[in-house]
This record gives structure tokens, sequence and C-alpha cells, in this order.
């Protein structure tokens, strides 16, 4: 049974029995209805504050395995940075002195990126500066080693330049030591076998016997093979590129044609006694961009110490040549 309320009427000085009329009854709803809306809320409020939900709380964990997993890569990219720099070091001061290169300017290998903000994308997130500096760093190392992987194409290329030029320049005797009876004159002011007055030899004189057999000192191609140069009888010259230019001159036969390809060590002709000569022999000379040098420091593929030494005495004899 509803409990019956009453209200004092100060009219009549009485209590009177409250009436619950549509309205009244409407009014409880709404302050009811208020009532549990409003509490829900406050709820709601100090729920979503204090208490994650299992969607949030699995978010939350998301988030701290992502950010250990960037503070791996960070570890990560200390370690490749290191390797690179220890590649680059090597690069600069040692592949690179080797080869007679100029070292990489760091202003180039640490050059970073321009223009707009290139990691706008990444901010306005709970770790932007961490999501940016990790970018920021990753970046820098491809940068690093794309251009250490050009350095080493260059220095392949370089490697490879090296290896035909040690190949083609001048590098051992034109007369094997066996072969020689003597070396008959070497290079500098040398008496002149036909006028007997003093005169610059340009070249090294190898007196052997007619038949000796000649080698190429570098790899090349032969550009002459004729007796059509004054007082050289049958000459061979062979173009080593680089600016080298070899000659064999006073032979007796060739056993190349013009045009033909040699390598170092290739025989390519017989001593004789053609051309301006006194006696069988090889004149032999060494040019460098049309400067005719000393043949005697182009021997140093072949000869030891005591031998170059040996030969070094022999040519400082100032004796006369054979030409």
């Amino acid at each position: 049974m509803a409990k019956v309320k009453y209200y004092y009427d100060p009219k009549t000085l009485s209590y009177r029995k409250i009436e619950k009329t549509p309205a009244y009854r409407l009014r409880r709803t709404l302050l009811y209805v208020g009532s549990i809306l409003l509490t829900s809320f406050i709820f709601y409020l100090v729920a979503d504050s204090f208490i994650d939900s299992p969607k949030e709380k699995r978010l939350r964990r998301e988030l701290e395995n992502m950010e250990i997993q960037y503070a791996l890569l960070d570890d990560r990219l200390d370690q490749v940075s290191e390797v690179v720099g220890d590649i680059q070091e090597r690069d600069d001061n040692i592949y690179r002195v080797i080869f007679e290169a100029e070292p990489i300017p760091s202003s180039v290998r640490e050059a970073g990126f321009g223009g707009a903000n290139r990691y706008q994308k990444y901010e306005g997130y709970e770790n932007s500066d961490l999501i940016k500096r990790t970018a920021s760093r990753l970046d820098k190392l491809t940068k690093q080693v794309y251009v250490q992987s050009k350095s080493f194409d260059e220095i392949v290329t370089m490697a490879k330049d090296k290896s035909e030029f040690l190949a083609s320049i001048p590098a051992i005797q034109p007369v094997a030591n066996e072969d020689l009876k003597r070396m008959a004159s070497g290079y500098g002011w040398r008496t002149d076998p036909f006028t007997k007055t003093r005169k610059f030899h340009h070249g090294m004189d190898f007196s052997a016997q007619t038949g000796t057999p000649i080698y190429a000192t570098g790899d090349g191609k032969v550009i002459r093979a004729d007796n059509k140069s004054s007082g050289f009888g049958n000459h061979i010259r062979i173009d080593h590129g680089y600016g080298y230019i070899t000659i064999y001159a006073h032979l007796n036969d060739y056993n190349v044609r013009v045009g033909q390809k040699v390598m170092r060590g290739d025989l390519i002709g017989y001593v004789g006694n053609t051309g301006r000569s006194r006696g069988p022999h090889l004149h032999y000379e060494v040019h460098l961009n049309g400067e005719r040098l000393n043949p005697v420091n182009f021997y140093y593929g072949e000869l030891t110490a005591e031998e170059f030494n040996t030969l070094i005495d022999m040519a400082n004899q100032t004796n006369q040549s054979f030409d």
C-alpha cells in the first residue's frame, strides 16, 4: 500500500492530502531519470579518468611495446653508425691513400636533407620527438651508406685503372740477364763511337749475340716496326698508354707487327747490328710524355736489390756507347 503524503496549508491552518496529479507524476519521473543520468555521467567521468577500458589497456601495452622497440632500434642504429664510421675512416685513410685520391669531404658525408619539414607527418603524436629523431637518423645513415657505395664504385674503377697502369708501365729488362754479355752503355754523357766526341746517350745499350730474344717491358700496342728512323736501323716502338713509349733499336728481326697488342714479357724481336751501330746490341729507351728518361729506373719488376745496384754501377760507367 502506497504511503499517503500530506502538506501544510497555511490558509486553512491544516494538513491536506497531496493529490498525485499527472503533472506531479511526470515531474517526479523526470527528476528521477535526471538524477540517474547525472549519476551515470559522473561515474563515467571518474571511470574514464582513473580506470582503463580493455581497449585502452591493449593500446597502452602496444604503445609501451613500441617504445621498447624504438629504443632497441636506436641501439641498433648506434651500432650501424659506428660500423659505417669505421668504413668511412678506412675509405679515406687507407683505400684512397693507396690510389692517391682525395678523401670525401665530411660536408658530403654528413650532409642532411634540406627543403620543407621532412618529418611533419610524424607530428601530433605522444612520441613524435622519438619517431622524428629515429626517422632522421635512419635517413642520415641511408645517405651515408649511399655515398660510401658510390665511393667504393669509384675505388673499384681506380683499382682497375691502377692494375692496368702497373701492367703497362715498363718494369723489366728488355734482355734477360742470362743472355747478356754485358751492359755496354748507360744513360748519360758518353763517347760517340763514330765521332769520338762527348754526346748525350738517351738510352741503355745491352750487348748480346745476334738473335738474342728481346721482350716487351710492359703491356701496350706496337705503333712502329720498321727501319725508317735515322740511326735506329730495324726498331720497334710500343705505346704503353699513360704517356709511356719504349723504343727497341738495332734489331736483327721482328716478332710483332704494327697494331699488335703485347703484354709484358712477350717476345717482340731479336738483337741485331742494324743502323748506326758498332756491334750486336739492343739500344733501349723509355719516353714519358715526350721526355726521354733513364731506363735504369724501370727495372724494379724482376731484379733483386743486389742485381739492381750492380746494374746502376755498370750504367754509371762513363764508357763509349755502341751507337
